[in-house]
């Protein structure tokens, strides 16, 4: 068994010699201890080793292994130098290795190195300075906490884009300081160690706070992209509950304002509110689908439907006439709705997805289903005509209808025939697509299908008391 001791956990190059040294003496990578500093060794005694020097035997890997290897690397996973190791090792006889995505070490490496970039994303757009003086004039002093080695892999970035400041940044591991010429390392620091707050924060609190926009807070996207164990270090954040509660309280008082009073004739704000979402939707560039389709098919209805429909997408028909549900699985459809006793007239009609996919086959444009990316890009579409309508029964036609709605993959036969709750809170049912109808070869089994969906429209109809 052999221990190797690398310098500091994030130095690429020692590892890079010590592994070259290993592999040149035929040691496998379940021999090896790898270590940093003066961590204890091995439980058995091994003697541990210095990382060999730089004159071991090379030979060539691909440039994507040494990228990869080079994020990596940065972790904080303990394992990270043994598995590039093993992946080195493998190399020799598997130089198209890193290729296969399948393989479990490959996909392995894969997530450790996106977690790293991650976090250099983090570090460079949460990072904040705060202004200090000393003897030479102004300082401008930030707190990062980051969760894998990568203080020092940011640096260049840090340098260039504020090369005539005076600055440091502390963190727990390690310090930078540039001094306007020079950068230089320090030891690992507190958060007590940084300054609480500088004159300046107030001005830019003032200049965030007038720039929020309440019509485009998504909480959830805003919690994924800057998490909260960033918030503490940038004086901003402390804005934003205040801002995201006021937000959305203007936002229920607006919408409840507007129902009353397009319901009391006083007024059409209701209406103005769907046509001003209805035109910023004419210009959706969320997804490619887009750029190929004739035009955006919004939602038609009255804005206080107590129903609404929400299907797949619009078809060659829609997309052309610029009206939902108006070719064949729209007149299947609107057939189906006055059997089940339902004035279509009453309800408001839309679609997950509001662009018309499509395979150009010659002069024909055939149907091809919207995939998870163009159901979620277009699910914000869908969140707003509901708020705005704020539908008693909502119905999904449709396995795109259903996901849009619920945020997730349901299944049509399992979830059919029951009330079901939104995550908003909003009773929904689950049916089949009506183009399902227009699709199936058999004829008895098309009269036994569409009975079974009139049926299911009944139940929402029943629903609404």
């Amino acid at each position: 068994m052999r221990i190797v001791t690398l310098p500091a956990p994030d130095d690429f190059d020692a590892w890079r010699d010590a592994a070259r040294g290993l592999i040149a003496d035929s040691v496998p990578p379940d021999q090896v201890v790898w270590q940093v500093g003066e961590q204890v060794g091995d439980l058995f005694g091994a003697v541990a080793e210095k990382a060999p020097a730089t004159d071991a035997p090379r030979f060539s890997v691909s440039r994507g292994f040494l990228d990869l290897a080079r994020s990596v690397i940065l972790s904080h996973d303990p394992q990270r130098f043994a598995l590039l190791h093993t992946a080195l090792d493998r190399l020799r006889r598997q130089p198209r290795l890193i290729e296969d995505q399948a393989d479990p070490l490959v996909r392995r490496l894969d997530r450790l190195a996106k977690a790293v970039r991650r976090d250099i994303h983090k570090m460079r757009a949460f990072l904040r300075f705060r202004e200090t003086e000393d003897d030479e004039g102004l300082r401008y002093v930030a707190w990062f906490e980051p969760e894998h080695h990568i203080v020092r892999a940011n640096a260049a970035f840090f340098v260039n884009r504020f090369t005539t400041m005076r600055w440091a940044i502390l963190t727990p591991e390690v310090s930078l300081h540039w001094d306007g010429r020079t950068l230089s390392e320090g030891p690992g620091a507190t958060r007590a160690d940084a300054p609480e707050g500088d004159p300046t924060e107030a001005v830019w609190k003032t200049y965030y706070a007038s720039i929020f926009n309440p019509a485009r807070v998504k909480v959830g996207a805003m919690l994924k992209e800057m998490p909260r164990k960033y918030w503490k270090n940038m004086p901003e954040t402390a804005l934003v509950s205040a801002l995201i509660a006021g937000a959305q309280a203007r936002e229920t008082g607006m919408i409840d304002a507007a129902r009353t009073d397009v319901r009391t004739g006083r007024g059409g704000n209701a209406q103005s509110a769907w046509a001003a979402l209805r035109d910023e939707a004419m210009g959706c560039t969320r997804c490619p689908l887009h750029t190929p389709a004739t035009q955006t098919v919004f939602g038609e209805g009255p804005v206080d439907a107590p129903l609404m429909f929400v299907g797949e997408q619009p078809g060659d028909q829609e997309d052309l006439a610029g009206h939902p549900f108006v070719g064949p699985a729209g007149q299947v459809f609107d057939r189906a709705v006055a059997e089940a006793g339902i004035d279509r007239a009453r309800a408001y009609v839309t679609n997950a997805v509001k662009h018309f996919k499509f395979e150009p086959r010659g002069k024909r444009r055939i149907h091809s289903s919207p995939n998870a990316g163009e159901i979620q890009a277009c699910r914000w579409w869908v969140e707003q005509e509901r708020l705005l309508v704020q539908p008693q029964v909502t119905v999904a036609l449709g396995a795109t209808a259903a996901r849009s709605l619920f945020g997730r993959v349901m299944t049509i036969g399992h979830a059919r025939g029951k009330a079901l709750t939104l995550p908003d809170g909003g009773m929904a049912f689950i049916t089949v697509h009506p183009s399902y109808l227009l699709r199936l070869p058999d004829l008895e089994a098309k009269k036994v299908e569409y009975a079974r969906f009139v049926e299911d429209l009944k139940l929402a109809a029943e629903a609404l008391g």
